[in-house]
């Protein structure tokens, strides 16, 4: 990547800043873009705060997160839905086109039985984000989250429910980080191309050894992710939005936020 035209900075990145200091800061480093996480907008009015990153020169492109479905409860699964449905008006509000979608798993049931309760709240969801014009994007995560966080491990199962659902208002996010590994990764971008469902692309890297399962993701070039092969493939695909740098970082976090971006625009172009 020659120049930063592509490129977006999720909030959660530089959490430290507030979402003020982000589309300040983000004016000043020539930052484009954004996706915003909702935490950001506690306390604040999203249609102000969408208002003010595109009057800070930011194009918005997703709120992050919703999702979170299964549960053995039938009333907490009864709560996730009416706290997406929350999400989506957020999203609207705020002048996103996308909400994440990190669709949960409760480790107290097999994966399959969190698969089928993500299906059925989709189901009820696609039609309300519909009435938003708010897309929804499936978020495949690594399967270290499986017990938690995503009963959606494998791009081949995010193309598989979209397939099933078929409406043209979900579509997956992929993630380099929680689908590097997988062999049938290439192939499942393509199909997910063909479908044109590849709604949003998000990078970081792999460190070796990585010391934290959450918080130690590192800049690009700074792991073993084939992050310019991916994005290649990604290109070949069909997408052409942003280019999403998602980082949770202890380390990042505690050192100047100013620098860090910096840091991240000079990764972004060398490695991506």
């Amino acid at each position: 990547m020659t120049d930063l035209s592509r490129l977006c900075i999720h909030t959660e990145t530089v959490k430290p800043l507030t979402i003020e200091e982000v589309a300040r800061k983000y004016r000043i480093h020539g930052i484009p873009a954004v996706s915003v996480w909702r935490h950001t907008l506690n306390d604040r009015d999203p249609v102000k705060v969408g208002d003010m990153l595109r009057g800070n020169g930011l194009n918005i492109a997703s709120l992050v997160r919703g999702g979170f479905f299964p549960s053995t409860e039938a009333g907490k699964r009864k709560k996730s839905i009416e706290e997406n449905k929350k999400a989506i008006e957020e999203a609207s509000a705020l002048g996103a086109p996308l909400l994440v979608q990190v669709c949960g798993a409760d480790p107290g049931q097999v994966l399959n039985e969190s698969v089928n309760q993500i299906y059925d709240a989709l189901v009820e969801l696609v039609p309300f984000a519909e009435q938003y014009q708010i897309k929804l994007g499936i978020e495949p995560l690594h399967p270290m989250y499986a017990d938690t966080r995503s009963a959606i491990n494998t791009l081949k199962q995010a193309n598989d429910l979209v397939e099933q659902l078929d409406s043209g208002w979900l579509g997956v996010v992929i993630d380099v980080y929680h689908t590097w590994w997988d062999p049938s990764l290439k192939e499942e971008i393509f199909r997910c191309g063909r479908m044109n469902k590849i709604f949003a692309f998000h990078i970081c890297d792999w460190k070796v050894p990585t010391e934290n399962m959450l918080l130690d993701r590192g800049l690009m070039g700074e792991g073993c992710i084939p992050i310019r092969q991916i994005w290649n493939w990604i290109i070949l695909a069909g997408f052409d939005g942003p280019v999403e740098v998602e980082i949770f970082s202890e380390k990042y976090w505690a050192m100047d936020q100013d620098n860090y971006i910096e840091l991240i625009k000079e990764s972004f172009v060398r490695n991506v």
